[in-house]
């Protein structure tokens, strides 16, 4: 063991600076965070702007009615937006539904293409060819409802030309289960924290699959990806081509989350799966092209993708401290204490700005069994056991 002792304090050393580096600029995001704004100044005058909103469903009988009656009370005249629903090879009474609470509704049947990529790109086109005209397009899960001042926030930011808009994307009922709160933790972190910090320091704050708003010449120019994660796609294209995704704080989508780890985990494969090919598609790009424009939004793009899933942090983080120990490394120790220090305060400092309800910090005496769950699934991930199609997530009881 003396003989190997310096070994082991050299590997240890060597994966915690990676983790450092990681924590130290989660800590950068959560200060910013702290000085970033949290409502949206009110637009001067009468709301102008014609929505679009679409809503991929497939097989949603249960939670479309509930999303398109939460739409019919939206603070915002009825005249200026229209509902359009894609029953994407629907088996059940989606049309049926979606006619019933007053959207428009498309049906498709494509058993080859499958997923909410290749229906959004379908209804997309038909849009496009049709002689209705709208200044911007909302993309909503079937499985959402959005808070009553979501157009007007929208309107808002459209007014004064932001161009790519994401709403904060948020779990509906966190406290139903210690699972969805779990993943409200998770949620506030990617979704909310991280977007605030990313405004205050120029970045952009990506798109999350719910609750996005595009200026329609957006979508006109750049078509809509078919991927497993069309929304990392999308982005990735967007700000390549010199686009910025603005963050609205104040325009709330809440979503239904499995309430078990059994339920979500096609979902987070399909989100983890992705996640990888993004990686290797375009990291290596953006951060060339970071290094030529000497631009923190395409440098911080990247680095999002390469920041792993933080329960797998947090659990590399606890077996550091641990190997430290066992070592009695001095430096090692020291490091492993202010990686894990420095989460708590990325973790706690997120929940205190979203002003996240108690239940969703009593989910936490369960964070070691979701990292383990969840390091469990990043493996298997890397050996290769991935879904090779869409998969639709598993929906709760009713």
């Amino acid at each position: 063991m003396p003989k190997l002792s310096p070994i082991l304090t050299t590997l240890l050393l060597a994966g915690e600076a990676g983790l450092a580096a990681t924590v130290s600029y989660l800590l950068l995001l959560t200060a910013a965070a702290t000085f970033a704004q949290r409502t949206t100044a009110a637009r001067i005058g009468v709301p102008t702007s014609r929505f679009a909103i679409l809503v991929p469903a497939h097989n949603e009988e249960r939670l479309l009615p509930v999303l398109l009656l939460n739409l019919g009370r939206l603070a915002y005249p009825r005249e200026l937006f229209t509902i359009h629903v894609v029953a994407d090879n629907c088996t059940d009474g989606t049309a049926a539904l979606g006619r019933q609470g007053g959207a428009v509704v498309h049906e498709r049947f494509n058993t080859e293409q499958r997923g909410k990529g290749y229906a959004l790109d379908w209804l997309l086109q038909r849009l496009w060819a049709s002689p209705e005209t709208y200044d911007a397009v909302v993309i909503l899960d079937a499985d959402s409802v959005v808070s009553p001042n979501f157009l007007q926030v929208m309107d808002a930011r459209l007014s004064r030309g932001e161009r790519v808009i994401q709403g904060y994307y948020a779990v509906r009922q966190p406290g139903s289960s210690s699972s969805a709160g779990l993943r409200a933790v998770a949620l506030i972190l990617l979704h909310y924290l991280r977007p605030q910090g990313r405004m205050v320091l120029g970045g952009s704050t990506g798109l999350k699959g719910n609750g996005m708003v595009f200026a329609t010449e957006i979508l006109r120019r750049q078509r809509w990806s078919a991927s497993l994660t069309e929304d990392i796609e999308y982005h990735m294209a967007l700000i390549l081509a010199g686009e910025r995704a603005t963050f609205a704080p104040d325009a709330v989508v809440w979503a239904e989350m499995p309430d078990s780890l059994r339920g979500a985990q096609t979902q987070n494969e399909r989100w983890e799966q992705g996640r990888m090919e993004m990686i290797r598609r375009f990291v290596p790009g953006l951060l060339g092209q970071a290094v030529r424009r000497r631009s923190f939004l395409l440098f911080d793009a990247a680095v999002e993708q390469l920041i792993p899933p933080f329960s797998v942090v947090a659990g590399a983080s606890g077996a550091v401290l641990l190997t430290a120990l066992a070592l009695r490394s001095p430096l090692g120790i020291a490091i492993a204490t202010f990686i894990v220090l420095g989460q708590s305060v990325y973790i706690f400092g997120g929940l205190a700005l979203a002003h996240a309800p108690s239940e969703v910090y009593k989910s936490l005496l369960s964070a070691p069994v979701y990292v383990a769950w969840k390091i469990w699934l990043y493996v298997r991930l890397l050996l290769g056991l991935k879904p090779r199609s869409w998969v639709r997530t598993a929906r709760n009881a009713g």
